[in-house]
């Protein structure tokens, strides 16, 4: 159930919602959309890089967003970000060489004041303010959570394309984004990663390498990545009855 937008106020005004930085991770190669660039693809005439940071825009419970994104393409989130009224958005930086690189160019460069980060992939753009409220609320008692869902499809183990072993799929969860993390803890974990694991595909990995557990929110088969093109037909659908749900709260 989300907050209202009284009850997330109240806890701003109140103390009780510690000071949250949204990373943006938007520096990706998007090798699998046939050239083109993907967080820039529009749904519903926005870009898609825009949905994602509209809802952490409308957020309560977030108080900055960072974006790191190409270094050619900073111009262009600049005027993304003007053009669909990011305020919120107060840094707009260069990623490096691997998604650990661009991560942590984003963690290192948030608010003294930020308490929590939240790490989120800029091609999730079917997010929604419940899953991320969800997974902020837990983080203020809890060092590193992120929101998954259930394996709901058979996962088998091969060797050289024949099955070795079935996988009980009733231990096994699908991790999504955002995933927030104490701050002192995630630029810990992410510097020790980047000399022991570099090559780490997302920033929990970096926590279960400090030995840190990684506690597990509700996440929600919508907070889809947009990987391919067929991917994006299927945010187009969600976004969609998205959009229809706000308007019919207004």
């Amino acid at each position: 159930m989300s907050m209202s937008l009284f009850s997330r106020i109240l806890l701003k005004l109140l103390g009780a919602a510690p000071y949250t930085t949204a990373v943006i991770a938007a520096a990706g190669s998007s090798a699998r959309m046939d050239g083109q660039d993907k967080l820039f693809i529009k749904i519903s005439d926005i870009p898609v890089l825009a949905h994602t940071l509209m809802v952490f825009e409308r957020c309560a419970l977030i108080d900055e967003i960072i974006i790191v994104t190409r270094k050619e393409s900073i111009e262009s989130v600049a005027r993304l970000c003007a053009n669909y009224h990011i305020t919120k958005a107060t840094k707009i930086m260069a990623g490096g060489a691997t998604r650990l690189e661009s991560v942590m160019n984003g963690v290192f460069a948030v608010s003294w004041k930020t308490e929590l980060v939240a790490i989120h992939d800029g091609a999730r753009p079917c997010i929604d303010e419940r899953i991320i409220e969800r997974t902020i609320l837990r983080a203020r008692k809890r060092q590193a959570v992120a929101p998954g869902i259930p394996v709901s499809s058979t996962i088998k183990k091969v060797n050289r394309n024949i099955v070795t072993e079935t996988m009980d799929r009733s231990d096994l969860i699908e991790i999504q984004t955002p995933q927030v993390f104490n701050a002192d803890l995630i630029k810990g974990a992410l510097t020790k990663a980047k000399k022991d694991a570099p090559d780490i595909t997302d920033d929990c990995m970096a926590a279960e390498l400090m030995g840190v557990p990684v506690h597990v929110t509700q996440g929600s088969r919508n907070n889809i990545k947009l990987t391919t093109g067929e991917d994006v037909v299927v945010a187009e659908a969600i976004i969609a009855q998205q959009m229809l749900r706000r308007i019919g709260k207004e």
